[in-house]
């Protein structure tokens, strides 16, 4: 780098050797509402849970909280963060969001160089939810069905279909509507999943009942040919129209699970379900303990 004087080539590398040596100083002072937005764009977009961190963070970084210097955060400001979100929302949701932040804080501390340790290190998470157990009935399912529909050329009728595939599969609802043509292997009975939660592909074996389920539907790519918004908004009212209370998309997984584990061994189960430590699969096990003794005959 060549200079027109010695004074500026002086100014340039005492501003130079300023910079270095308070780089951690100067990073530290970043908003924490910056921070969380960088971290979104830099590291949640690379996951397969993209869009709810990114909604997310831009949320939470609204809070004032985000006003905050990261390296003036401390663990009482993020306490009574904490207690202000338990106010709003529920346990399990800031409990959500506190792994979230603290995966910020991580990636700030250890690859941005901008703060000496974790805040939320020292912060106690909110006692965990009780484990979520709910299954549909038959007699639910006929509601849902006859809210539905049978016509697979209407959204609502798919968004339904997508469900019952859901029990089938074990796939989750953002893995179902971007099922595409050239990912299906009808004759091998598999589906090919590209992107999952975890950043991970996996293929799942299809029974033939989910292969009769991808059969009925009209011919689209992707092959639900539904958006994740749409699955979520035509799912809750078909299920608040057939009075099914209480239960969620999601709920499906727990469905496939029980329903799976009495055809499949432990390991086998937790590579078609995605999950790679098998405990995992307790959060999604429902069978009950009358369902378990008629087994024992």
């Amino acid at each position: 780098m060549v200079f027109p004087t010695k004074q500026e080539a002086k100014d340039w590398a005492a501003r130079t050797e300023y910079e270095i040596t308070n780089a951690p100083k100067v990073a530290g002072a970043t908003p924490l509402s910056d921070v969380m937005l960088r971290y979104a764009k830099e590291v949640s977009s690379k996951k397969g849970g993209a869009r709810w961190e990114d909604i997310r963070l831009r949320k939470l970084s609204k809070d004032k909280i985000g006003r905050l210097a990261i390296s003036d955060v401390t663990a009482t400001d993020m306490a009574d963060w904490r207690d202000r979100r338990l106010a709003e929302v529920s346990a399990g949701s800031v409990r959500r969001e506190m792994n979230l932040l603290s995966a910020v804080f991580t990636q700030a501390r250890r690859e941005w160089r901008m703060i000496p340790a974790n805040p939320l290190a020292d912060v106690r998470l909110p006692p965990p939810p009780p484990k979520r157990a709910r299954l549909p009935t038959s007699d639910e399912l006929e509601r849902l069905a006859h809210s539905a529909g049978d016509d697979l050329r209407n959204k609502t009728a798919r968004a339904f279909h997508a469900f019952l595939f859901a029990m089938e599969t074990g796939m989750r609802a953002g893995e179902i509507v971007r099922l595409s043509q050239d990912c299906v292997f009808i004759e091998k009975r598999y589906a090919h999943l590209p992107k999952t939660k975890n950043g991970t592909a996996r293929d799942v074996p299809l029974s033939k009942e989910s292969i009769r389920l991808l059969s009925m539907l009209p011919e689209h790519d992707p092959i639900f040919n539904i958006k994740s918004s749409e699955l979520d908004v035509l799912w809750r009212k078909r299920r608040d129209r057939a009075a099914v209370v209480d239960l969620t998309f999601h709920d499906s997984r727990h469905c496939a699970v029980t329903w799976l584990s009495r055809k499949l061994d432990v390991l086998a189960l937790a590579k078609m379900i995605g999950h790679r430590n098998i405990s995992q699969l307790m959060t999604y096990y429902d069978e009950s303990a009358e369902e378990l003794a008629k087994r024992l005959d």
